[in-house]
Order: structure tokens, then sequence, then C-alpha cells
């Protein structure tokens, strides 16, 4: 490779004149670009996943793949131009991945024949790292500039270079009517560093980007060939600019290329059928990804959560109270025409709770409308949980007398337990609003001790498998769909009969 040549090409033409204000609405205009581009870029992730496999085992970026990729790049290049990237031309971008020639944006990228298997591996994430310094000055990344004083705050810088440049042109233009050359020729330069180092990172050239800024539209000059094409020392070299390519049309026969051999193939037709199976399955296999790694994540949070005796249990929670009782809030079970739906999910329920005194304890779940009843008008604490930010519990206090009966007389409990030392019950939760009762058995006053509750939840069990078999048939249909995307072979028109 020429010491001023990539082979990543990026080139534009300013537009002249240019409308003044169309700039102020094109946020608006290129909407339709953005939500079509978020899924492309969806594609392009998995697809160059795809190619990372394929470099790793045969050192070829898969050429089907590749077409797919730049494309996505050259589609995200034009729309920056239009908008604020560049604002360089008032063209509308074409819903395309190919290369429109009449258009003032271009951008090649010439297809490796071999690629580094090792360099794979590293490229994309070490080796990148001081590019990805440099880029995200130019397009922006949160840099620290400061305290605010009065909030006590750090002041974070959210733009990038570009940002500020391209605005600096757009006044000017609102009042001048022109775009500064000067600004048009240095915005290029620092687009076309983010297109090469997007490449770079996208596996698309071993080639390191060079540490150079390339200002004005056009690149710098140097030898040419065909995309696909290797040089002469097995390099790869810049593509052509788009006037000089070919005009794309039917394939009407082979052609000797320079030196007798014979042209690259003619890259892969990416229609709009072939996009939108590219995006599907990738959005398939994306879902099928988190699938997988949830049913994985759950699996190993039960088998490392769960005790030897089957219960997944909570950390020690103090209930409390200045009164006669420390309730928890009301929780509610069930699925409305299910009603041993909750048993079979959950399992047994299990509270422990550990008095702090040689008092005798008491502890009941009963239903959340004659727990009320119960403790109208008794001195007692509802255990409202956890506050952001506090790992204390947030208690509430409600303000009586002491109960007219010991906890054990009242007839409302679904299961009750008590004694000194540590209690424990066990519930088989049905459908219903439940809530927690922690009492001194005598019905006296103050009320402490540490509570615990614990499930079996089997349906954990059930959770995780669902999740990998879920999983692994979305990866099985989006993995077929992307093949048979990515196996479709162009059809050619036969030559015409003279």
């Amino acid at each position: 490779m020429s010491s001023q040549t990539y082979p990543v090409r990026v080139e534009a033409s300013l537009d002249e004149p240019l409308s003044r204000w169309l700039w102020l609405v094109k946020w608006l205009l290129v909407i339709p670009h953005y939500f079509v581009l978020a899924f492309l870029w969806l594609a392009f992730l998995v697809l160059t996943v795809v190619a990372f496999v394929a470099i790793l085992f045969t050192g070829r970026y898969p050429r089907t793949v590749f077409e797919f990729n730049v494309g996505v790049l050259r589609w995200t290049w034009r729309v920056g131009y239009y908008a604020y990237s560049s604002l360089g031309t008032d063209h509308y971008p074409p819903f395309t991945l190919a290369e429109r020639a009449d258009y003032p944006a271009h951008l090649e990228i010439a297809y490796p024949e071999h690629l580094s298997r090792g360099l794979v591996l590293v490229k994309w994430w070490l080796l990148a790292i001081p590019h990805y310094l440099v880029v995200a000055l130019f397009v922006g990344g949160g840099w620290y500039v400061g305290r605010d004083v009065v909030r006590n705050e750090p002041v974070l810088w959210q733009g990038g270079l570009i940002g500020i440049l391209v605005l600096v042109a757009a006044v000017v233009l609102l009042f001048t009517g022109r775009y500064p050359r000067g600004i048009f020729d240095l915005v290029l330069g620092l687009n076309r560093w983010v297109v090469r180092v997007a490449a770079y990172a996208g596996l698309m050239t071993d080639d390191y980007p060079p540490f150079r800024l390339d200002p004005g539209g056009t690149e710098p000059p140097g030898p040419v060939l065909a995309v696909g094409q290797a040089s002469p020392g097995g390099s790869d070299t810049a593509a052509p600019p788009a006037a000089e390519k070919p005009a794309e049309g039917p394939v009407e026969g082979p052609a000797e290329g320079p030196a007798g051999k014979s042209p690259a193939p003619p890259a892969d037709h990416w229609g709009a059928g072939r996009i939108f199976g590219a995006v599907i399955s990738s959005l398939l296999l994306l879902v099928a990804l988190g699938l997988l790694l949830s049913g994985a994540g759950v699996r190993i949070a039960d088998s490392v959560a769960r005790g030897s005796d089957g219960y997944i249990t909570s950390s020690p929670m103090r209930f409390s109270s200045a009164g006669y009782a420390a309730t928890s809030q009301s929780v509610t079970v069930g699925l409305g025409s299910w009603p041993d739906l909750p048993g079979g999910w959950l399992g047994n329920i299990r509270v422990t709770a550990n008095a702090h005194s040689s008092e005798p304890l008491f502890l009941g779940i009963a239903p959340t409308a004659a727990a009320r009843r119960y403790l109208a008008g008794v001195a007692h604490t509802t255990v409202l949980g956890s506050q952001s930010g506090r790992q204390d519990l947030v208690r509430r206090f409600h303000g009586g007398g002491a109960p007219a009966t010991a906890p054990a007389g009242a007839r409302i409990w679904a299961v009750s337990a008590s004694g000194p030392g540590q209690r424990s019950l066990t519930w088989q939760p049905r459908s219903g609003s439940w809530t927690l009762v922690v009492m001194n058995a005598s019905g006296s006053t103050p009320v402490a001790s540490d509570v615990t509750v614990g499930a079996q939840l089997p349906v954990l069990g059930d959770l995780s498998v669902g999740l990998l078999v879920a999983g692994a048939v979305l990866a099985l249909i989006g993995g077929a769909v992307l093949a048979a995307v990515l196996t479709r072979r162009r059809t050619t028109t036969p030559p015409p009969v003279s």
C-alpha cells in the first residue's frame, strides 16, 4: 500500500448553493433514515460476529457479509453528510446500500482477499483503543470540564469537534448563504478518520488506520484497483472513486482485466427483501442470545442461591416496634382464576424469626383484611422495605393501645408458630392478600426479632428450561433465515443475442 493510500475511500463534493435554512429541520427529515439505520446496525453487529468467526477459521471475510456491512457504512455516511456530520448537501439520501454515482457522498472499501486470523482477536478492541480516544474527541464522548459549584456536581461536555465545526458552518451559511470551504475540508478529514476507524473495527481491513488528517473532499491519489483485487504486494488498495467505478448493470459475460487477470466477481445485490431478511434474522438471533443468557443466568442463580434444604432464603430483616406488633406490607398472591398456580410456582414458603429477648415470640400469616381488623387501634409498626440509597428498612408506626387478645387467641391465622428463641413456620401460598405479623406471644411490648423468608421456587427450574428452549428455537430459526439470506446467489442476465 502506498504511503498516501488506504483501502477505505471516503469522498464527497460540496453542493453549492446550499439552502440557508434547511439545516434547521434536517433533524426531522432524517428520522426515517435513523429508524432504518437502527435496524441495519443491529444486523451489522450480528454479521460482524459472523465475519469474526469466518476470519478466525478461514482467514477470509465472507463477501456477501462484506458487501452488506460496507453498504451500512455507506448509508450511514450519506445520511451524516446530509445531516449534522457535514451538512454538505441538500439532496435527500437514497434508501439503498448500493453506491450511487449521482449522490455527492461516496464510500468504497477494497475487499480483502486475506485477513490475519490472529489479528482479528485484538484489533477491534485493543489495537483500536488509541483511535477510539481520538474519535471520541471528534464525535463527542462526555469529557470532564469542571464542577458545578452550586450543585457540587461534575460538568461534562458532550459535544465533539465535528459537531462544533458543523454548527459554525451552519451559522455562517444562515447569514451568508455560503459554506466555508476551509471548514468543509476539515470536517471531511475528520469524518474520513472516523469512517476508517469504523471499517478497521468492523474487521474489514488489517491495515491500521493512519494517524493522519486527510482534509478535503477527495482522497489522496494512489494506485486504483477494482474492489476485491489484490495489489501486487498482496495488500489491498483503495477502491476506485464513484466516478471511476463501472456502472452497475447485468453481467454480460466474462471479461479480462488488467494484465490478463479476471476481475473480481460482482458484488451481491442487496435488495429490500434480502435486507429485510438480514434484519429480521439478526433480531431473532439477538433475542435468542438474550433468552439463552437469561436461561443460563436463572439456572446459575438457582444453583448458587438455593440451600441444601431446597429453599432460596432472603437476608435477615429487622422486625421491631415500640408498639405491640411488627407487620409486613400486604402481599398479593395469585392469578385470579388459577388459585392453585402460586403454590406450583412458589412452592412452600418458610418464615423464620429469631427473638432478641427471652420473651416467647409469635409469628403468623393472616389475610390482610383480617390482620387489619385485629390490629385496628393497636400500636404497631409496618415494615415497608428498603428505600433507594438506604440499607436499613423503612418503617411506619401506627399509634394505639394494646391488643384486646393475645395473638394466639385470634382465629385469623392461616399458619402460625410461637415459643422462645427461634421460631419457624411453613406455609403453602394461596391466592389472596396476606400479611406477616410478628408479636410477643403474651401480646406485650416492645417487639424485636430478625426475620428471614425462604421459598422453594420450583418455577425457576421450569423457567430456565423454557428460556433455554425458546432461545435455542429462535437461534435455529434466525440462523436458518440468515443462512438463506447470505447464500442466495445473484442471478445474472444472459448476454443479448446479436
